[in-house]
């Protein structure tokens, strides 16, 4: 079986690497600056929920992490501002302790992460980007990759506290297209048994859980055409299904009785409709969005009484990958090219998923849509590292979390960034999460239809 054929010019050209570096760099500064820029600067300090940094300290955290690879590991230079690094050390103080901190002031913050960045387009500019070459980090420009999207997930943490935070609108961004009909394409998608190539060996800035590529064998099974929308998880709400502990999972049964859960994050009943929260401002749900804000439990206790199951993350990564016609596994469901708007929804261009049944440029060769962008997808699997994992560059990034502690998310959301979504990325977080901007779709096993899919 072949496995990552035809691929793009980048990922084997090392002056396109290097471009491609430059603007995701730039493209990921912009991001952080609207984000940072966007409040007055006692919100910048403020910590809008204990589940989140104050924004200033993402801030300063992105231009360290980029002083401490692009400058001291890549470029061997002596550091800026050492005694600030216990400051920005996620694992040495958690997100609830760190407005106690001395954290850098807004000006300062942004005077340092400017600063950094200068430094490092001008080490950029000089690096080696062989792609065979023989220091890894800048082999194939792999740390500048890494630094691009280490930003764009902060700049998505960041996002996330946008939405936690109180008071009025802050972002604005254009809403996606409204559908021009209701999707009326068929409900699930079967997807056949048999192998196929997991992860990547190939992809030049996949982060060290992505890698080895490594055959898998899958049953078949059959996958829900689109995410699960407002409307279907509606139905189970008014079914009773924050009331019936038939369909949750004994912890997530004890989350909903503890904190007196009842519907999404952010929603709530008024004048006899749902009505939600979004970045500022109170709408009603619209019906034709996939569900959004909801945890792994509610996920899977929305699976459950639908008499189907969240899909494993094999099964998503076939669904989304493999093409049974050649029997490779593409870079994205669409082929190997980029993302585009009209393959997928992402990097923040909208603050909202699409409407269900969008993008169908971006539909895998078995006619599944929305894999990638508008939100990320709960599956059913642990995090775990693949069949001759290796930590690199360093352990914190992966290995302390495999465990079955975490669930794995997929697909990536409309606030992640393409350099930091494709095919084989991996997410993962607490199933208890719901400030995350993840959904779900289900799946079944392949034979006679449980109940209808919705």
């Amino acid at each position: 079986m072949t496995t990552e054929e035809n691929r793009t010019d980048f990922l084997t050209d090392p002056e396109a690497l290097r471009v491609r570096a430059v603007e995701a760099l730039e493209a990921a500064r912009r991001r952080t600056t609207l984000l940072t820029s966007c409040v007055e600067d006692p919100e910048l300090t403020a910590q809008h929920s204990p589940l989140m940094s104050p924004l200033v300290w993402d801030l300063a955290h992105i231009g360290n992490q980029e002083e401490q690879w692009l400058l001291r590991a890549v470029a061997g230079q002596e550091a800026m501002r050492p005694e600030i690094d216990p400051l920005y050390d996620a694992f040495e103080h958690p997100r609830s302790e760190r407005p106690k901190l001395p954290l850098l002031a807004p000006e300062e913050a942004r005077g340092y992460a400017a600063d950094v960045r200068g430094r490092a387009l001008d080490v950029l500019e000089k690096a080696a980007f062989d792609v065979d070459g023989p220091a890894r980090l800048t082999r194939a420009g792999f740390a500048f990759g890494m630094i691009a999207q280490h930003e764009q997930q902060h700049d998505e943490t960041m996002l996330i506290t946008h939405q936690l935070r109180t008071g009025a609108a802050a972002l604005t961004a254009p809403d996606p297209e409204p559908a021009a009909a209701p999707f009326a394409g068929p409900a699930e998608v079967l997807v056949p048994g048999g192998p196929f190539t997991m992860g990547t060996s190939a992809e030049p800035w996949a982060l060290d859980n992505e890698r080895p590529a490594h055959t898998r064998e899958v049953a078949a099974f059959h996958i829900d055409t689109t995410p699960v929308s407002n409307a279907a998880y509606m139905e189970f709400l008014a079914d009773g299904g924050y009331e019936d502990p038939r369909w949750w999972d004994p912890a997530g049964w004890a989350a909903v009785r503890e904190h007196g859960l009842h519907a999404p994050l952010f929603w709530r009943r008024e004048a006899g409709d749902w009505v939600r929260r979004r970045f500022g401002v109170t709408e009603l749900v619209p019906p034709d969005e996939p569900v959004l804000h909801v945890s792994w439990y509610e996920a899977d206790a929305y699976a459950r009484w639908a008499g189907r199951r969240l899909p494993t993350e094999e099964e998503w990564e076939k669904a989304a990958r493999h093409d049974p016609v050649t029997g490779r596994s593409r870079r994205y469901p669409w082929g190997d090219a980029d993302p585009t708007p009209e393959r997928a929804n992402l990097g923040q261009r909208h603050l909202r998923p699409a409407p269900v049944g969008s993008c169908p440029e971006g539909e895998s060769p078995l006619g599944v849509r929305q894999l990638i962008g508008d939100v990320w997808e709960w599956t059913s699997s642990d995090f775990a590292p693949y069949p001759g994992f290796v930590a690199y560059p360093y352990r914190e990034y992966s290995e302390v979390f495999f465990g079955p502690e975490y669930k794995v998310l997929r697909g990536g959301s409309f606030a992640v960034a393409d350099v930091a979504c494709r095919g084989t990325f991996r997410n993962w977080d607490y199933p208890v999460r719901r400030q995350i901007f993840s959904g779900f779709r289900t799946a079944r096993d392949a034979g006679p239809v449980a109940r209808e899919a919705r």
